[in-house]
């Protein structure tokens, strides 16, 4: 067995699952990478993955890895970054436990992500939140779950997974109604309702049933909805909406475009962007900052504060004391 198998299986076993107690979602990201990566240098080095070294997983070989992912599978910039940085997180690890292909390892963390554009966040307003909202047929199960569904998405900003995580017992809709969810990086978070979600989420839980770590939103199996689950829900909705209120056509709605929706609605109540950054779980506030360059309405407040066209330019100065004096008289 060569360097490169030990390595990446503690990688996974001691760095990944029992010091930074990974997500499934994380650690499912970085094995597929690792999978695609072997099997790309099997097929340059003409070897089996168990003959792999890490001098067969040099910084060339790990940049065509990076444009066969671009040119051959037609990934975008953005998956194209996200594997580097599972790479990245690999040889960072080996570098401790192999020092011998520590100028190896160098040259590879040396590698740079690639630069893209970053498109103006897409978001729903108050007219096509109302139209979405409105197109699950509430004379049906599934209509009702997707409606409670769809509410709290809008309303309290959570990740698709974070809103699929959702269990019976996460949720307190009486005095004080919030969900409680488990974010990113296992952080915790309490989101508060608003009294018409929390009323909705009554009527849901009795009639859904169930405790403590049932699914909120439960497919009809009772098992927990999927991702895919909730795109198809929600591009089939879109659709329907759409019927009344024509300007959804013009957007991709997903479910990330849900959590945007809900941080806009919070920008344009007038909520400090580090209040927002709390509410959505953000690590940072400079990653909410990014709504304030998709909010047109802020600027066109900030557009409306400018001096209107033909003022003459110059400074103003106050008259003279004595001058304003004699013109009181």
């Amino acid at each position: 067995m060569t360097a490169i198998a030990p390595t990446m299986q503690a990688f996974f076993t001691d760095r990944l699952m029992s010091q930074l107690h990974a997500s499934p979602h994380t650690i499912a990201s970085y094995r597929d990478t690792m999978r695609l990566l072997i099997a790309f240098a099997c097929q340059q080095r003409g070897r089996q993955p168990s003959q792999l070294d890490f001098t067969d997983l040099d910084a060339p070989v790990i940049g065509a890895f990076l444009t066969d992912l671009e040119t051959a599978r037609g990934n975008g910039v953005t998956t194209r970054n996200a594997r580097l940085v599972a790479i990245r997180s690999l040889f960072r690890y080996a570098s401790l436990h192999v020092p011998e292909h520590a100028g190896l390892i160098s040259r590879v963390l040396a590698i740079p992500g690639k630069r893209h554009d970053h498109p103006t966040v897409c978001f729903l307003t108050r007219e096509e939140i109302s139209a979405l909202l409105a197109a699950p047929d509430l004379a049906t199960w599934a209509g009702r779950r997707d409606h409670a569904l769809l509410l709290v998405g809008v309303q309290a900003g959570l990740r698709v997974s974070e809103l699929t995580g959702l269990t019976v017992s996460d949720t307190v809709p009486g005095t004080g109604p919030h969900v409680t969810c488990h974010g990113k990086g296992r952080k915790e978070r309490v989101t508060p309702l608003t009294p018409a979600t929390a009323a909705v989420l009554r009527n849901w839980l009795a009639e859904r049933g169930g405790t403590g770590t049932d699914p909120l939103f439960p497919t009809r199996r009772g098992t927990r909805l999927s991702r895919d689950a909730v795109e198809r829900l929600l591009a089939k909705h879109a659709a329907a909406a759409a019927r009344t209120c024509p300007s959804i056509t013009a957007k991709n709605v997903t479910p990330h475009v849900l959590r945007h929706s809900a941080a806009m609605a919070l920008l344009h109540a007038g909520v400090d962007i580090t209040v927002i950054a709390l509410w959505l779980g953000h690590q940072s506030p400079a990653t909410t900052r990014v709504y304030l360059h998709a909010d047109m309405a802020l600027k066109q407040q900030a557009l409306s504060r400018l001096a209107p066209d033909g003022t003459p330019p110059g400074r103003y100065t106050p008259p003279d004391s004595l001058l304003a004096f004699l013109d009181t008289l």
